[in-house]
This record gives C-alpha cells, structure tokens and sequence, in this order.
C-alpha cells in the first residue's frame, strides 16, 4: 500500500500534466508584450482560474516506497536509504555495491 504522500504526489502530477499545455498557451499570451493589454489581461484573468495544484512548483519528488522528500535519487525515484537497501538486495538492475 502506498504512503499517502506518494498518493498526494501522483495526484499533483496527474493534475499538472492535465493542464500543462493550456497553462502554457495562457502563459505566453501574458507575458507577450506585443499584444494589446485586454488581450493579455484576459489571459492573466484566465490562469488565476486555474487551481493551486495545477502549478508545476507544487510537484515535489518524493521516494515512491516511503514517501520521504529529501535524498530522493531521481533516476530510481528512491530516497538514499531505500536506494541503498535495494541496492544490497540486488533488486536495483545494474546497480553493485562498490569494493575496492
């Protein structure tokens, strides 16, 4: 069973990748000075509609066994300590502990 960060996190994802392409488009119009100020005013109107987790700042990265935020080794999705636990079970493909 999943912890419930990492429920809370696949939900923030979910809901960011839903809206990103018409954030984006309302993002640009904002920001591009050529156009008239109504027009931009619309479009900045337009994403304070948009709810608080559909901003990709409230995605954070989270260790998909435990749920921990931090150490987190984004290429495994795990926090160092599940990453070093799995490691030594060999349950990690490609990934040995070091001896020299």
């Amino acid at each position: 069973m999943p912890n419930a960060r990492v429920l809370r996190d696949i939900k923030a994802r979910n809901v960011v990748k839903a809206s990103e392409v018409l954030r984006r488009a309302y993002l640009y119009v904002a920001r591009n000075e050529t156009l008239s100020p109504q027009v931009r005013h619309q479009a900045q109107l337009q994403l304070n509609t948009f709810g608080k987790y559909t901003r990709p700042t409230t995605v954070k990265n989270r260790c998909a066994e435990s749920g921990r935020g931090r150490g987190i080794i984004s290429e495994f999705a795990l926090c160092r300590y599940q990453f070093r636990l799995k490691a030594l079970k060999l349950e990690l493909p490609g990934v040995r502990k070091a001896s020299w």
